[in-house]
């Protein structure tokens, strides 16, 4: 589990070859900024082999945030973070490991007929009610909890860090919001008891499209209802104080809406999420920070917005713009291979725009 002592001294160890903000707070930890995902890529040893030396290059130059789900790579990322932790010339408690569960996994590989594999392994098993199972989604505790256990074999970890539910938006195509927002506090309630019993520190919601579009869209869900769930879900578990501390969601130049629309009703008025999560004591631990490779490339940041941010390359700059949203912790970005590793890290070595700055960008 990463702890306070292990991260103030991984920041120590480091904090000298990075701008500042650079190491930002997470509970009582100290994380950077910018973050390893593990989401793209082939189920095959080679993508193994070079998911293993990336993640293991960015913790030993200043990476302490790594991010995976039971379901990538048919669970391969899971297993490779777990490997690349152990052999890093880091400590153990010293990285904030991120994992996720909702999508029934596959385990190694896509199997031939993939219906037939999901029929046995998870519904004849009584693991699932395929009532529950939606887009290959659900969120049903027993899945869930489930889920947690296998990351946890995965990864090798007697507790993960952060534990997401994964897109619980996916449910909006069969059930109506209160159902899934019902559905959502039993799974927090269960993830309330397994954060008591130290399996995981504190858990989230990762999304993809639920907190950054209009209330009247069908995949919307209210982030404000969301944690007012997970109050009631620490209630039920008799936890003292809930464990929900964190969203992930797509934050990018051209993705942009997290922070430009009022979506979630806070004290005072509809908020952005970005604006939400921050005065609800959330952290926001953006996906999609290079959109998948394209930011990365010449031209694709508008030239107005390029021109305000600091980076030697357009990746750097891209990443850079994540991280000067206010309220965002950190920036994932996929990184399958070494080969970009030092690029992505060195982002951190030129400071984020301010607030004002970053308002600009906007007028």
């Amino acid at each position: 589990m990463a702890t306070q002592r292990a991260t103030r001294a991984y920041r120590d160890r480091f904090h000298e070859s990075f701008a500042r903000t650079y190491f930002r707070r997470f509970a009582d930890c100290l994380v950077s900024s910018v973050g390893v995902g593990t989401y793209l890529g082939d189920a095959t040893d080679e993508a193994d082999d070079r998911y293993h030396d990336a993640v293991v290059e960015a913790l030993e130059s200043g990476v302490n945030v790594v991010d995976t789900a039971v379901n990538y790579r048919h669970q391969r990322s899971e297993r490779t973070v777990g490997r690349a932790i152990d052999d890093a010339d880091v400590d153990r408690e010293a990285v904030l490991v991120a994992t996720k569960g909702g999508f029934v996994p596959f385990d190694g590989e896509r199997p031939a007929d993939a219906a037939a594999y999901v029929e046995e392994e998870f519904v004849e098993s009584g693991l699932l009610d395929p009532e529950d199972l939606v887009m290959g989604n659900s969120l049903a505790p027993d899945f869930l909890e489930w889920s947690l256990d296998r990351s946890l074999s995965n990864l090798d970890l007697e507790t993960v860090d952060l534990y997401y539910v994964h897109n619980p938006e996916a449910q909006l195509a069969r059930f109506d919001r209160e159902t899934v927002y019902d559905k959502l506090e039993d799974t927090f309630t269960a993830l309330e008891e397994r954060a008591a019993a130290g399996d995981l520190r504190h858990y989230g919601v990762a999304t993809w499209e639920a907190f950054r579009v209009r209330p009247d869209h069908d995949k919307h869900l209210s982030l404000s209802e969301v944690v007012s769930r997970a109050r009631a879900a620490s209630d039920r578990a008799g936890t003292t104080a809930t464990h929900f501390r964190a969203v992930q969601l797509p934050f990018n130049v051209h993705m942009a809406d997290a922070f430009t629309l009022d979506v979630h009703e806070g004290a005072d008025g509809p908020q952005s999420a970005l604006s939400f999560a921050r005065e609800a004591g959330l952290d926001v631990f953006t996906s999609a920070s290079i959109l998948q490779g394209d930011l990365a490339e010449t031209g694709e940041i508008p030239e107005a917005v390029e021109a305000k941010l600091a980076g030697d390359t357009p990746a750097q700059r891209a990443i850079n713009f994540a991280r000067s949203a206010p309220g965002v912790t950190c920036a994932l970005v996929g990184t399958g291979s070494p080969d970009h590793v030092a690029e992505n890290v060195a982002a951190g070595t030129f400071s984020p725009m301010g607030a004002e700055a970053f308002d600009s960008v906007f007028e």
